[in-house]
Formats: structure tokens, C-alpha cells, sequence
């Protein structure tokens, strides 16, 4: 199997002349993620953001090869045979991904996560590929001898959210999300088995955790991209109330079996069959689904999903304070107005909350290798710009109604 060189808008042409790479690329499974958008519905924000989960594994891909090259011309012992596993580790890492990515990850199957679905397909494509992933799985687990493999796999400053605010920051145009990638990896290295920066790389890393913040209040966590993730969630779960209590709903045969039946995780692991099925869905079962829907009799499904279709989405409120005095009154008015029962108001008026680290302590952190040889967590070295107060969780709460025109 020839390998292949592909024009990557973001990084140019990108080489893949691993057959064993190209053997899992051109599986239907890993091609499935073409069909998958990497940020859900921030689209309907940032028109541009319109890139798959397939653009970005093959650009983590080509991330890690820079990575492992830079180590390998320090003297770091790494093999052709781990080279290629990590290089399978990070392009499989996202394979699990649903439909629309994170904003669906709980609503169609329970009790399980992304990660642990794509742990599963791994190892059923090790067992197609007779044991080529095995080496793979074992860095993805960080069950590998050579931990540093798994930090650039996983961590916080690993090759996957290097280009995902590369790449998201390319197709929004949103230019807080530019890091200086090139820089980083050549700042990397190896002390004690662990992935560390030297010190001269620690501006460039500290822009990196800066523009990931910022990529995640004004893109990520963008209140009218939280209120579009909320439609699309509450219309699936409508539609699955709906399934399970008999009504008869259009789906594809891969949607209609997720909405039909109550898969858990405990359902993958028992039965094969269930992961070939949502190796089956994508974007396309989704939106087919809302066309349809806007015409269904049921006015709670239909209303919600013409929202969706007329780009009507929920009017979010957000503050760093909770909303619940407010939330009430809203609660009251609503019920006062006699327009809508108690049992359809979640779909219509709910609160929540999110949140997010600019630098979590307790994760993997970012070790800097500084100058005299000692190793220092980057929120401690001297004059940092990672200080306490960015390494405290930001919560926001938030109230999600139907807009003005949408007046229930």
C-alpha cells in the first residue's frame, strides 16, 4: 500500500508513507470522520468552522511526526516500530467521536465517553489488523514503558490540542487561537522518562495556554455556539422520549436503532454489533433527521426543530454568578401564562452551568527543564504569566429560553 502526501490548508502538504498509517486512514470507520464536524455547531456562529474530526487527526498526525523527529535529533531512543505507534495513537484518538462531536457525546448512548468508544474500535482494528495496534493501544493507555509517548498523545500540552486551536483558529478566523506551534516542538524534549520544554520555550508555551482560554470563552464555550449545542441535544432528547414511548419517528436504520433501543456502555462491551451500528452514524443521520422532524406532528419536536433549520436558536443568558433567583421568575411567568405544561417547559426555559481551566494542576502538567537541569511545573517558575489565579477553574452559569419570535 503506497503511502500519500496530502495538501493540508494549515500546515501545506503532509506526508503519510507509513502503509501501516494508510491501512487505518483508509478504513470506513477512521473515513467516517470526514462526516463528523470537529466543533459541532459553531458554524451557525463562525460560518467558516465547517472542518471534520478528519482534518484534525490527520493534522495531530503530522504534529506528533515533527514531535518524535525533534526528539529522535536530541538523542532520544525512540524506535521506527514506537514512531509509528504513536503516530497511530494520536491519529486514532478521536475516532470514538459521535455525531457533531462533543455536543451529542451523552445524548445518544449512556455510560460511556468518546475515549472509552474509541479504545473499543482500536482494539477491534488490531484484531482486523492482526495485532498492528497493539504497541498503539498500550501508548493511548499509557500502559507504554516510555510514558513521554502518552504525554504527546494526552496532556496538556499534547499534539491533539495543538492543532485543534491551530486549526479552529484557522477556520474562524478568530486569531487569539494562533500558537506558535513550530516553536514548542522544537523546545521539547526528554528528562526522566517525561515530556518537558526547555526554558527558553516557556513563552511560547504560556501563549499556548493563553489562546486556549480564549479560544474557549469567545469560540468554544461562545453563548449562542452553547445555546445551538443545547438545541440539538434537547431535540434528540425529545426524539428519544418520543421513540421510547412508542411514537413512530423517521431515522436512518444506524439512528433508529440508538433512539429505539436504551444503549449503555455496558451494551458495547457485550454485544460487537452495537459498536458496528454507531460506526454507522454521522452528521448526515442527524440533520436528515431535523428536516424531516419539522414537519412531525409532535409541536414540542417539530418547534424545536424548525429552530434549528431557521437558525432561531435559544437566547442565552450568562453570568459568573447563578441565575436562580432569576430562572424562577422566568419559571413563573411561563407557568402563569398557561401556554405550555409543566412537562415540555425543560425543552423551552433550563438553566446550567459550564466551565473551564486555563491550567489544571492536577492534570498533567507542563514541566519546564530549566537551564541548571532541574524541572520546575511551568505556574512556578519565577515571573510566570501561569500564575495561581489562571490555574483556578472559571464557572459560568447560564438560562436558556426560545428567542422573541419564538414567544411560546
Amino acid at each position: 500500500m503506497r503511502g500519500k502526501i496530502i495538501n493540508d490548508p494549515v500546515y501545506g502538504f503532509i506526508r503519510f508513507p507509513e502503509k501501516e498509517l494508510m491501512q487505518v486512514i483508509e478504513h470506513p470507520w477512521f473515513q467516517r470522520l470526514r462526516r463528523i464536524k470537529q466543533m459541532g455547531m459553531a458554524h451557525l456562529v463562525y460560518p467558516g468552522a465547517v472542518h471534520t474530526r478528519f482534518h484534525h487527526s490527520l493534522g495531530a498526525a503530522h504534529l506528533m511526526n515533527i514531535a518524535l523527529a525533534e526528539l529522535n535529533s536530541k538523542g532520544i531512543d525512540i524506535s521506527r516500530e514506537e514512531c509509528i505507534a504513536a503516530r497511530l495513537a494520536i491519529l486514532m484518538h478521536d475516532i470514538g467521536h459521535g455525531p457533531f462531536s462533543h455536543g451529542l457525546e451523552h445524548t445518544i448512548v449512556h455510560g460511556i465517553s468518546h475515549e472509552g468508544i474509541s479504545k473499543m474500535i482500536m482494539q477491534r482494528l488490531n484484531e482486523r489488523f492482526d495485532g498492528l495496534l497493539t504497541e498503539a493501544i498500550s501508548i493511548f493507555e499509557n500502559t507504554h514503558p516510555k510514558t513521554f509517548l502518552h504525554q504527546l498523545v494526552s496532556s496538556q500540552l499534547d499534539m491533539d490540542r495543538m492543532d485543534y486551536l491551530n486549526r479552529d483558529s484557522f477556520y474562524t478566523g478568530v486569531s487569539e487561537g494562533v500558537i506558535g506551534y513550530d516553536r514548542i516542538l522544537q523546545m521539547l524534549t526528554v528528562k526522566d522518562g517525561n515530556l518537558v520544554v526547555e526554558e527558553k520555550g516557556i513563552h511560547s508555551v504560556e501563549k499556548f495556554i493563553i489562546a486556549r482560554r480564549l479560544m474557549y470563552w469567545q469560540v468554544y464555550l461562545h453563548k449562542t455556539v452553547l445555546g445551538a449545542e443545547q438545541l440539538i441535544i434537547n431535540i434528540l432528547r425529545r426524539a428519544r422520549q418520543l421513540a421510547q414511548s412508542g411514537t413512530q419517528l423517521f431515522a436512518t436504520p444506524a439512528l433508529h436503532f440508538f433512539l429505539y433501543e436504551k444503549i449503555t456502555g455496558s451494551d458495547f462491551a457485550a454485544d460487537p454489533s452495537v459498536l458496528d451500528k454507531f460506526c454507522l452514524l454521522d452528521d448526515a443521520d442527524i440533520a436528515a433527521s431535523i428536516k424531516v422532524w419539522a414537519a412531525h406532528p409532535d409541536p414540542v419536536l417539530s418547534r424545536l426543530c424548525t429552530m434549528m433549520l431557521d437558525r432561531r436558536l435559544y437566547k442565552v443568558k450568562l453570568s459568573t454568578q447563578p441565575l436562580t433567583e432569576e430562572f424562577l421568575q422566568m419559571q413563573q411567568h411561563v407557568a402563569a401564562s398557561g401556554k405550555i405544561n409543566k412537562n415540555e417547559l425543560p425543552f423551552y426555559l433550563f438553566e446550567g452551568s459550564t466551565s473551564n481551566s486555563t491550567y489544571n494542576q492536577n492534570d498533567e502538567r507542563i514541566n519546564i527543564l530549566m537551564k541548571k537541569g532541574d524541572v520546575v511545573n511551568i505556574s512556578q517558575v519565577d515571573n510566570a504569566l501561569i500564575g495561581s489565579d489562571l490555574t483556578v477553574p472559571v464557572e459560568k452559569f447560564y438560562i436558556c429560553s426560545v428567542p422573541p419570535e419564538s414567544t411560546l
